[in-house]
């Protein structure tokens, strides 16, 4: 097995610890990589690490087109390493090589893009009720930012978060979930490639009580940005909040999917497989809520249920596959709980409802895409987030009806709607409380559009201009 180590300072090492522990391959059940196990020493030596880069190394006297061309040089690296992160990032969580590999190799537009906007950050001069006095503003950065991502994507994620916050001038230090720190880790070579300086990326990795909420707490961090649960991000926000760093906060979601009787069916159909189930639902904006218009919900359900048949599960190294394991056994077991929840509460599975298992699945931790009907809106499946393939279906009558049940939720990260018509779909757009609204398309992603929640799926945005924004502190002189 690979046994990796904790990249601080520009050096490779072990943990202070002295500890590893096992990642799974969730396709055969074995533990195929050793993970550093942290702890609060080796949080504050990478914090420490990421202060003096900022403050006394040659980050901090560099100019920022420089550190713009250092972020394109690091976009040139990561497609030359996008085969063997995607590789890991595979073995680590089960998602698709033929999904997780396109990805890496996009996600180098985030650091030419934000490479780009690194020498765009301006202040401006401010005319005052008096000539004698010359004002004007500097937008500088905010100092060591500790970036926690999640287990679904963590190169990418770990790059939404990196990206802008380098191009303001900051410094990072990344933790990565402890269901898949390997990819993470290995992307360290990117900035080694590229030449950054020692101590501006740096990462730790282990179990969130032993290092993670160090690095919230720690004096010296000035800003923490962090994707996962509610749940999570209700307690990092309540440790940062002691210190009053700033945070950025994407969360879960509960996203609805709204289809209307003109819609283009077909389209649909493939935006809701699309949005669901080829993720295995482990994606934030998963449209894990259907919402169906009377006049053609049979028809919609059984035309669904008929593609759901053909999709295949199996080896997520296989191009062939569509549907790859669940990332970690903890998760599959929790989808495993909702789904049994669910017919208990009343509703109708329709397809799947089973952990699968065959000969073409090994020791895999698998479930079967889910769909269940007859939800009603107290429903566990339609309350809380499954992340994983389960699709709850309910049914409307009028825009103000679908309206007022999309938006009966906790979160609001993102939304689809399906029309041909143009006036709903703009009414539909204003009046559904989420983030991120799709019109007859879903889970679209580019660098350029801000992604954020509202109510309980979080706050701040990520990529865009409000991205670099969120990394960035005005000073008046």
């Amino acid at each position: 097995m690979q046994q990796y180590q904790i990249y601080i300072g520009g050096e490779w090492l072990n943990p202070s610890s002295q500890q590893w522990f096992e990642s799974e391959n969730p396709f055969d059940g074995k533990p195929w990589a050793m993970i550093p196990r942290c702890t609060e020493s080796d949080v504050d030596d990478a914090v420490a690490a990421a202060r003096r880069a900022f403050a006394e190394g040659p980050w901090s006297d560099m100019v920022a087109a420089s550190r713009g061309a250092l972020l394109r040089k690091a976009g040139d690296c990561l497609v030359d390493s996008a085969e063997h992160l995607a590789e890991l990032e595979t073995r680590d969580t089960g998602k698709r090589i033929t999904e997780s590999l396109p990805q890496i190799k996009y996600i180098a537009e985030w650091f030419r893009y934000y490479g780009g906007l690194a020498d765009k950050v301006e202040g401006r001069v401010i005319p005052l009720d008096r000539n004698d006095i010359f004002n004007y503003t500097l937008r500088e950065p905010l100092g060591v930012v500790s970036a926690i991502t999640p287990w679904n994507s963590p190169v990418m994620i770990a790059v939404w978060k990196i990206a802008p916050a380098l191009a303001a001038g900051n410094t990072v230090v990344v933790k990565p979930s402890e269901h898949a720190s390997a990819s993470t880790i290995e992307m360290m070579k990117v900035f080694e490639a590229a030449g950054f300086p020692p101590g501006v990326v740096n990462v730790v990795t282990g179990f969130p009580q032993e290092c993670g909420e160090r690095l919230v707490s720690h004096p010296d961090v000035a800003k923490v940005t962090f994707t996962g649960s509610d749940r999570g991000g209700r307690q990092i926000n309540r440790i940062a909040a002691e210190s009053f760093k700033r945070v950025t906060m994407e969360l879960g979601g509960k996203s609805p999917q709204i289809v209307f009787e003109d819609a283009d069916l077909e389209s649909a159909v493939n935006g809701v497989i699309s949005g669901v189930f080829l993720s295995n639902g482990q994606t934030c904006v998963a449209g894990s809520r259907l919402y169906l218009h009377k006049a053609i919900a049979e028809r919609f359900v059984n035309r669904l249920s008929a593609e759901m048949t053909d999709l295949r599960m199996g080896d997520p190294f296989d191009p062939r596959t569509q549907l790859g394991p669940i990332a970690n056994r903890a998760q599959y077991d929790k989808i495993l709980s909702f789904i049994g929840e669910a017919k208990a509460q009343g509703a109708t599975c329709v397809h799947g409802g089973r952990a699968a298992e065959g000969h073409d699945l090994g020791q895999g931790l698998f479930v079967e895409p889910t769909i269940f009907t007859d939800v009603t809106p107290q429903m566990q499946v339609c309350r809380e987030e499954v992340f994983g393939p389960v699709l709850g279906i309910m049914t409307f009558d009028s825009e103000d009806e679908v309206v007022a049940m999309a938006n009966d939720t906790p979160y609001g990260l993102a939304a689809g709607v399906w029309t041909e018509n143009i006036q709903r779909a703009h009414r539909m757009v204003r009046r559904i409380a989420a983030g991120t609204v799709y019109v007859n398309t879903y889970r679209a992603v580019n660098v350029a559009s801000p992604v954020g929640g509202y109510k309980a799926s979080g706050f701040g945005r990520e990529n865009g201009i409000e991205a670099i924004e969120a990394y960035l502190q005005t000073k008046s002189v």
